[in-house]
């Protein structure tokens, strides 16, 4: 399913606004953040591939919007994607207990910990649009880590084309763009700009429909 064209202006604008455009540099530890997308675990091999880090931590247990499609649980799935993709099974850890965000950082870090691993940097791999949500909750739980965001180079169309479901693309775009505000607001994340016209076009998909994953 394609992005209808009254809508492609505003879709666009929050897809660009949630890429945090961060320039790709080694770094301790790649965390693969659990989602609907299998492409996280697809990118998050091909990093390890290109040397970017020497260890994987998929975390994720499930959601809603997961459970039917990865019923082992995000990250159980995920390892085994990395696995078919060439992976060695010594560089994948799994946290299987996260349910948000906040969880995939609190208990990914504490997995680390209890291995003895220090981190001084990280590359959290995920969906385009949770980019600048997982960037703003990262720097408020685990704020001395230097942390890179990461997502498939994928452009737009191809995106939505790869997940095969125009409206879910366009739904969660607008629920993680409520969420950056919100998110901060509650003290779970650190504040970041939002420019006027991210705010007007994420209006204007909500008068549109696009509500199913607002708070």
């Amino acid at each position: 399913m394609t992005l209808p064209d009254d809508l492609r202006h505003d879709v666009r604008t929050l897809w660009e606004y949630h890429d945090m455009r961060h320039r790709l540099r080694p770094a301790d530890v790649g965390i693969g953040l659990g989602s609907h997308d299998l492409g996280v675990a697809t990118f998050a091999a091909e990093l390890f591939q290109a040397g970017m880090f020497p260890l994987i931590v998929f975390t994720g247990a499930n959601a809603p919007t997961t459970v039917e499609r990865f019923p082992r649980g995000e990250a159980v799935h995920y390892r085994e994607h990395a696995l078919e993709l060439g992976v060695p099974d010594d560089a994948i850890l799994v946290e299987p207990e996260a349910r948000n965000t906040g969880d995939n950082i609190t208990l990914t870090r504490r997995l680390l910990e209890s291995r003895g691993i220090e981190v001084g940097s990280v590359i959290l791999i995920s969906r385009p649009y949770q980019q600048r949500r997982a960037y703003a909750t990262c720097k408020k739980l685990w704020p001395e880590v230097d942390v890179i965001c990461a997502s498939r180079p994928l452009p737009l169309d191809d995106y939505v084309e790869s997940i095969g479901d125009a409206d879910r693309v366009i739904n969660m775009l607008v629920g993680d763009t409520q969420r950056i505000a919100v998110y901060a607001e509650r003290g779970f994340a650190v504040q970041q700009d939002i420019p006027n016209s991210v705010t007007e076009a994420y209006g204007r998909l909500v008068q549109a429909g696009f509500t199913k994953r607002l708070l």
